[in-house]
């Protein structure tokens, strides 16, 4: 049974700059530069037909490219932080694709996503780390802001149960409207 989500890659000069901002921070699990990503749909533990149907759903969205940026450096977890991430300036596209792939889920048969769509790149994942110390690293790199990019597909990503933050597959790549040469010819396994 695969564990599925959908994204966007990010650029690895981007992901490199994000890399470059890793410092000793008790508790805190940096991800690898091969692990950032934004997430658009989290898809979680379904079965092969549903991952098939899933799949195809996704085939069928076009939009077009867009530009996204990286606006600033934030927490989830208020006083019990649970992870550090690069905020995703909000755009009507992403949104707009955000919704689409959330269409694509429900008509598959998973179950809608409770949780707002919060566009980020989850670069460390925190466990017992001291509010305080995640703040100073936040108001030293918090400001940070990528150079805008342009997102000319999308992927479906697998993981492995009961592993968070990587490894992560490429199980199928959508490309945006006109830019099908982005697309690879390898078929999902399901």
């Amino acid at each position: 049974m695969p564990r599925l989500f959908t994204a966007i890659e990010l650029p690895d000069d981007i992901r490199e700059e994000l890399h470059s901002l890793r410092v000793p921070l008790p508790g805190a699990r940096w991800l690898l530069p091969e692990s950032y990503h934004i997430t658009l749909r989290f898809g979680g533990d379904i079965d092969n037909e549903q991952a098939r149907e899933f799949t195809a759903n996704l085939a069928m969205i076009e939009p077009d490219g867009f530009e996204v940026r990286l606006s600033s450096l934030g927490a989830f977890g208020g006083d019990d932080p649970r992870s550090i991430f690069a905020a995703v300036e909000t755009r009507p596209e992403l949104e707009e694709l955000a919704r689409a792939h959330e269409k694509a889920a429900r008509n598959a048969g998973l179950p809608p996503d409770t949780r707002a769509f919060k566009p980020h790149v989850t670069i460390a994942r925190l466990k017992h780390s001291n509010a305080d110390a995640v703040a100073r690293f936040l108001s030293r790199h918090g400001g940070y802001r990528s150079e805008p990019f342009f997102v000319g597909r999308t992927v479906l990503m697998s993981s492995r149960p009961g592993v968070g933050g990587g490894p992560y597959g490429i199980e199928d790549r959508f490309p945006m409207r006109g830019l099908g040469f982005l697309a690879d010819d390898s078929e999902a396994s399901w």
